[in-house]
């Protein structure tokens, strides 16, 4: 379950009802969980403790989706797969293969995203958002020179700019949904010690030195 409290409608603020009209129609989200999508919805029940934050996250959404931007929509959510997927949130990671489908990339290519690096299908834009995507995420932002260049060749500074800022706040959600356990990244840590039998458990370098 999420680390911090759900919002139930009836003590939600009245700027957060419009967002859970909207999501969850009349139900009380918190007693009937589930969005259209089939996730939970408890990003939107978690962060309506802090409605500010929920409204600037409503608004960023409205941003990136917005007919001004001119970075194109596939490339973006392309790099959103990647996002997620290298950021190791399913939710992030899920949520965007659809919303890369639906903005016309192939079912093909988001299937592909995972282990792009060895696929030939490309367009010469997709592979330089694809690496400027892991440099952003996997290098934390140590973009090369060389990856920049061919990001450069495809597209414009303003595109540029729209892609990196979409990329940084979608790790932003990644890590928010892993901490706080929210949707589907309310997982258990999977690196724990297994238990050994208790003869002999004491040494373990020794016994596999062979000592």
């Amino acid at each position: 379950m999420t680390r911090t409290r759900q919002i139930p409608r009836a003590e939600a603020d009245a700027s957060v009802l419009p967002v859970y009209d909207r999501l969850f129609g009349d139900r009380d989200p918190v007693a009937e969980p589930g969005t259209a999508t089939g996730t939970p919805g408890n990003w939107w029940t978690v962060f309506a403790q802090t409605p500010e934050l929920l409204q600037h996250m409503v608004a960023g959404f409205g941003l990136f989706s917005s007919p001004a931007r001119v970075l194109p929509a596939d490339l973006r959510e392309l790099a959103l797969v990647r996002t997620g997927f290298a950021s190791g949130s399913q939710f992030v990671f899920s949520q965007h293969c659809k919303a890369a489908r639906a903005a016309g990339v192939s079912a093909d290519k988001v299937a592909a995203v995972s282990t792009w690096s060895l696929s030939d299908g490309w367009s010469p834009a997709e592979r330089a958002v694809l690496a400027y995507t892991d440099e952003l995420v996997l290098g934390d932002g140590r973009v090369q020179d060389a990856t920049f260049a061919a990001l450069q060749a495809e597209l414009t500074e303003p595109a540029i700019i729209e892609l990196t800022y979409a990329v940084t706040s979608y790790r932003l959600h990644a890590t928010m949904c892993r901490a706080l356990r929210l949707e589907y990244d309310d997982v258990d840590e999977r690196i724990v010690e297994i238990a050994a039998p208790a003869k002999g458990a004491e040494d373990v370098m020794g016994t596999i030195s062979m000592r």
